[in-house]
Formats: structure tokens, sequence, C-alpha cells
């Protein structure tokens, strides 16, 4: 019997204490209630204020991040526009340009640079050292570490030239006399390569349209071959020197027929053509002068 009073009484005890803390939950509930709200009113302007400033901020800073790229854009392709142009003129194509920052400072900065790319029929690879010394408002700029491979059927026109170059440093002078170079060079191939194409069965290209031999044997004098070598020199200071040449073969029987020393005044007549005509009609007066 006690222990059914004990357990009544121990349970009216806990709905009391349940009931205080519910009542103390709500007061708090209602005072937070009233704090916020007590914010909003003091504060909620400002609030207000702040977040459009941020959102206006946001908005400006999206234009002008579109407005940082559309200069981007414009730049680049400015940038590609005058390497088309400056391509066209020099006939180099830079396939790959590596920078690596070797050395930097407030008034001093080397990099080593690697340029890859071709010029006509030669590819080539420049890897060179640049330091740039600021000297007040002007800037010093030194070239170092040169050094050039040239890979093509050309190159042995262009040794001492290289090594020319390697030593002075000189790299404007190494573009500029390559871009020359490799004209010379498409000229003479794309000259061999139309007569071969005319005259197929009277011009003979050794070994092929980009060697500097050209050989024309007529069917109606067997045995009778005129050479045209056409090489393309390059001093050590850079100037481009086309020099062709005619060189004449005849059977010993022909020789002994030659009354008129043909064979010995050809190349000194075929040199002057060469001043007043030029290359190609020079050369098809003495494919026609075999009797095709």
């Amino acid at each position: 019997m006690k222990i059914n009073e004990n357990m009544g009484t121990l349970e009216q005890k806990l709905e009391e204490e349940f009931r205080l803390l519910q009542r103390e939950i709500e007061a708090y509930q209602a005072e937070q209630e009233s704090c916020v709200r007590a914010i909003s009113l003091q504060h909620g302007e400002a609030l207000q204020s702040l977040l459009q400033t941020l959102c206006n901020r946001k908005e400006k800073g999206d234009g002008m991040q579109k407005k940082e790229v559309s200069k981007l854009i414009t730049e680049i392709s400015a940038v590609e526009k005058d390497l088309r142009r400056q391509t066209q003129l020099s006939g180099i194509s830079l396939s790959e340009c590596l920078v690596k920052t070797l050395e930097k400072s407030e008034r001093k900065t080397m990099q080593q640079y690697r340029l890859t790319g071709h010029c006509c029929f030669l590819s080539f690879q420049v890897e060179f050292a640049l330091t740039e010394i600021q000297d007040g408002d002007a800037f010093l700029r030194k070239i170092t570490d040169l050094n050039i491979i040239v890979d093509g059927a050309e190159l042995k026109d262009l040794c001492a030239f290289l090594s020319r170059v390697e030593e002075t440093k000189g790299l404007f002078l190494f573009f500029r006399t390559l871009g020359l170079f490799s004209e010379r060079c498409k000229q003479r191939s794309r000259t061999f390569q139309y007569f071969k194409e005319k005259y197929p069965d009277v011009v003979y290209l050794p070994e092929g349209c980009r060697s500097e031999v050209m050989m024309i044997q007529s069917p109606k004098l067997p045995g009778c071959t005129m050479s045209i070598f056409w090489n393309i020199g390059v001093s050590k200071e850079g100037a481009v020197q086309p020099k062709i040449e005619l060189l004449m073969k005849m059977p010993e029987q022909a020789q002994n027929l030659d009354t008129n020393s043909v064979m010995a005044t050809a190349p000194e007549a075929f040199r002057s053509l060469l001043m007043i005509y030029g290359v190609e009609t020079s050369i098809e007066s003495l494919i026609k002068a075999v009797g095709f």
C-alpha cells in the first residue's frame, strides 16, 4: 500500500517538474523572439544595406571580370594576327616556345629560352639565356649560351655560318639569314621540279628536287650530258650567295668533233645567259639546244 502511495507521489513530482521545464522553455523562446525582433528593428536597415552592397560588388566584380576576359581575348587575337604576319614575311614558323626563369631580382632578370620551329624545308631548335638589367629608365639585354640545331638536307651549306653565329651570339642574324637562305632553297627546288614535270624524258634529278644538281640528257645525243650545279652558299657574316654553274660531259668521239670548242665555252656562255635572261629562261634555252 505504501509502495503505491510513494509511486503516486513520485509521478506527481515528475509531472510538476516537466510542466516547470516546459514553461521555462516557452519563456526562453518568447525572449529569443523578442530579441530577434528588437535586433531586426534596430539593425535591419543596416543589414539590408550591407547585403545590397555585397550584391552590387559581386555584380560589379563579374562585370570587371568579363571586361578583363574580353580585353585578354582581344590582346591574344592581336598577337596571333601579328604572329601570322611575321610568319608570312619571314617564312619562319614557331611551334614551341619555352621560357624558364633562372634568376629574378629588382634590377636583374635572367631567363632560359627554347624556341622550336621550321623555315621552309629546315627545322630548327634554338636555346639561349637572356639577361635583362635595368639601368635607370633603360633596360640592357644580353644573350648568352646560344646553341642552335638545324635539321635538313641543306645543313651542309650552313655549318660554318652557324658556328659563327653561336660564337658571336648573333641571334637576329641567324633568323634573318635563315629566312633568306630558305627562300633561295625553295626557289631552286621549285625550278627543278618545274622542268622535271615539263620535260620528264630529258631532265633528271639524281638526288631529288631539293638537291643542288639537275641533269639534262638528250635522247638524240647519247652520252652527252649537261649538269647544272645550283649551290646556295652562306658566308660567315650571313650573306646568302647563290652560284649556278654548267658542266658538260661528252663522249670522246664527240669531243674530237667539237671543232668550235662548244664544250669549253658553254659554261661561260651559260653564265652570260643567266645575267641577261635569268635562271628559268637560261635553263630552258639549254634544254631546247639539245634538240628537244
